[in-house]
């Protein structure tokens, strides 16, 4: 087996551990005297949804909104297609839907909230006196920030109608329960979709320090909104959400033991770095680089051969104005502090098979990259700069492309060093 099919296997290896319907059958609520109503949102909802009809034993009804291209064929749920990273008008007709589905649910209903990565684009609900164009220049602006994607959603929390527990107060007095695929650093499922049915305590003002401590310049509708004491988004101890539970059903830590334990079962050692790091992605990449050329010329702090492992949601500040997304950068920073290393194969990759909004989920590279790169008049620094590392792997046929896999659990990162 060559290394990159090794690297693969691993990639699939993660994806299996997220499966939809294993990962909900370990947490399933009792089924409630009353009627059950499922709401949903992310990358994954609709594969969620099916799993969900097929394990539960009661009549079910209700509506989760994907991206465009991700829905898949549901008996009884109701499944629409929005757009991601920027919202569009299909999102605000999904969000619509979803409060519609919670209407007039008594004490006796439940509502299970089926919620991962991707969600808060979908789910665009802007308040009173903001548009929908205000919503996507929010997200564009976050997006081009370089901040992390908790600080991202602490702030869109406060611009919505819908996120911060919002869903899970207009579902009241039902009672909800959340099962959260995490996509980001840490699991707080808070932080998953901007929380639509999950509260959380970072407040208003907390959200409008970040804007200064992150250079965040939001349009300056969306600034006096969040400047206004009526954008408080919910408290988590109001009442309403008493009765509700939370959990996360699958999440990056999971989907990398499982890649350790089938790389291990290959021969192969394998060492977690981190299910949770963040920062810009070419800084972490050259991070990532030193470890494995420590252990390349050195043995030094594991032996050789090895597979490093880590994941969570690394960022990218936009510098200039090429294609590509956050593995693509973290790749190709690797590839050039990598550059003439032999022995070390990298695979970088969303798990939700997208990497930003191109077609493919990353890519390969290794100490050879750049050379290639150069043979063909193409300069990888150059590349790097102007935030085009999806050109660079595209000249290169190096790109990842494994299709929707049908959940997220964020970034996947494997460096393989022989």
């Amino acid at each position: 087996m060559n290394d990159r099919m090794f690297l693969t296997g691993l990639f699939n290896a993660a994806i299996n551990a997220a499966d939809p319907l294993k990962a909900l059958q370990r947490r399933l609520p009792a089924p409630p005297s009353g009627r059950t109503v499922v709401v949903g949102a992310g990358k994954g909802a609709a594969q969620l949804a099916r799993a969900f009809e097929t394990l539960w034993p009661t009549p079910v009804s209700g509506v989760v909104v994907t991206r465009y291209g991700y829905g898949v064929e549901c008996a009884h749920i109701r499944v629409m297609e929005a757009a991601h990273p920027v919202p569009d008008p299909a999102g605000l007709d999904a969000s619509a839907a979803l409060f519609d589905a919670v209407k007039g649910l008594g004490p006796n209903d439940l509502v299970v909230a089926l919620v991962c990565g991707g969600g808060s684009a979908l789910l665009p609900a802007p308040p009173e006196g903001l548009t929908l164009e205000d919503e996507q220049a929010l997200n564009r602006s976050l997006m081009a920030s370089g901040a992390p994607i908790s600080v991202m959603n602490a702030i869109r929390k406060h611009v919505s109608t819908i996120k911060g527990g919002r869903l899970a107060a207009a579902s009241h007095p039902a009672r909800v329960v959340t099962l959260v695929v995490s996509d980001v650093p840490g699991d707080d499922p808070a932080q998953v979709a901007s929380g639509p049915t999950v509260p959380d305590s970072i407040s208003r003002i907390r959200a409008l320090r970040y804007l200064d401590n992150y250079r965040i310049d939001l349009p300056p509708t969306v600034l006096r909104h969040l400047q206004n004491p009526n954008a408080s988004a919910p408290d988590p101890t109001d009442p309403v959400f008493a009765c509700n539970d939370v959990h996360v059903v699958a999440s990056a830590a999971l989907s990398l033991d499982a890649a350790a334990k089938r790389a291990e079962a290959g021969g192969i050692p394998a060492v977690i770095l981190s299910d949770a790091i963040e920062g810009e992605a070419r800084e972490v990449a050259r991070v990532h680089a030193a470890i494995a050329r420590q252990i390349q010329r050195r043995n030094q702090p594991f032996s050789k051969p090895l597979v490093l492992l880590s994941g969570g949601e690394t960022t990218v500040t936009l510098h200039g104005n090429g294609r590509g997304g956050r593995n693509t950068e973290f790749l190709l920073s690797l590839a050039l502090a990598l550059d003439g290393v032999q022995g070390v194969t990298a695979l970088a990759a969303d798990t939700d098979g997208i990497d930003g909004t191109q077609d493919n989920a990353g890519a390969f590279a290794d100490g050879l990259t750049c050379a290639r790169l150069r043979e063909l008049a193409r300069d990888p620094a150059e590349y790097l700069a102007n935030n085009d590392s999806y050109t660079a792997f595209d000249a290169l046929g190096d790109l990842f492309v494994p299709g929707p896999t049908g959940t997220n659990v964020n970034d996947f990162r494997a460096i393989l060093v022989q």
